[in-house]
């Protein structure tokens, strides 16, 4: 039970992180940086933090592969780290024409996109109780992103930049469960981050060097890293061997609220008892999907 309260806190903190992060990302632009300058700077320093940290771990995985097996489950793994890049561009991108709030909302669908994932690829079968719970998120996000409000407008480049972001994040969910699962938790985020950083480092080329301010490394880089790049891989793969599979779902999803509680706290984004009957709603499907693996160790 003791372990079981740890792996819980730290999953909670590592959600906590990412809950978080989009608050800073806001104040990073209102600071006059580009998602370019934003997601570039955050990707290099994670990824140079992993480097450092995992020199620390003597942990040898795959010890039973010769160096071509090896090169190859790492190059599976840069390929799939190809995703954490596209997220970052699409979610930051997102977050500059709609709030915090919104944004969390639109991730938050990769929970039914990821059941439908499962049904096209792994056919697993969409049970009641997922049907149930993938109406309760479509319930909540109507209730969450304020469509009931007459006179409502939304930009609809964010919208899309949201949508594309939780489907970026499914391939991320679904890729991190399945690669080179013999490596160590630091091991594979060190090559998933080199991905991802390739990513984004070809999305920036251009204004690399010509508009690009190197500023931001000197504050929101190195801020948005530690908060969305280091510290969250770190707790969660420190704390879910601790609990299972679904009450590590369970706890992580308060990603949500902090996102939300943080944007009022920080930006003062306005806040009601519907949209957080809607976030309840979201919340509450995320357990009606996990809760039958949440079971206590």
């Amino acid at each position: 039970m003791n372990q079981l309260v740890k792996g819980s806190i730290l999953v909670a903190l590592a959600a906590s992180c990412y809950g978080t992060l989009t608050s800073f990302v806001k104040l990073s632009y209102k600071a006059g940086f580009t998602t370019v300058e934003i997601t570039f700077s955050q990707l290099l320093i994670g990824f140079l933090g992993f480097l450092v940290i995992n020199s620390f771990y003597n942990k040898r995985s795959m010890v039973d592969l010769n160096r071509t097996q090896l090169n190859k489950k790492r190059l599976w793994l840069v390929l799939a780290g190809f995703s954490i890049g596209a997220t970052s561009i699409f979610y930051y991108t997102a977050v500059r024409y709609i709030t915090v709030s919104l944004g969390i909302v639109l991730l938050m669908q990769s929970v039914w996109i990821s059941a439908l994932v499962d049904l096209v690829i792994n056919k697993v079968p969409l049970t009641r109780r997922k049907s149930i719970a993938i109406l309760v998120v479509l319930i909540g996000t109507m209730l969450a992103s304020d469509v009931w409000q007459q006179n409502q407008t939304f930009d609809l480049r964010g919208i899309g930049f949201g949508l594309l972001a939780a489907l970026s994040f499914t391939v991320t969910l679904f890729t991190s469960n399945n690669v080179a699962l013999n490596f160590t938790s630091v091991t594979r985020s060190k090559w998933m981050l080199l991905g991802g950083l390739i990513v984004v480092s070809t999305y920036a080329s251009r204004e690399l060097f010509t508009d690009f301010n190197y500023e931001v490394f000197m504050l929101w880089g190195p801020v948005l890293a530690v908060f969305g790049t280091i510290l969250p891989p770190l707790f969660f793969t420190t704390g879910m061997p601790k609990v299972s599979v679904g009450l590590g779902a369970i706890v992580s999803s308060l990603e949500l609220p902090v996102a939300v509680f943080i944007g009022y706290l920080i930006l003062g984004e306005e806040q009601n008892l519907i949209k957080w009957i809607g976030i309840v709603c979201i919340l509450t499907a995320i357990v009606i999907m996990n809760y039958k693996r949440a079971k206590l160790r």
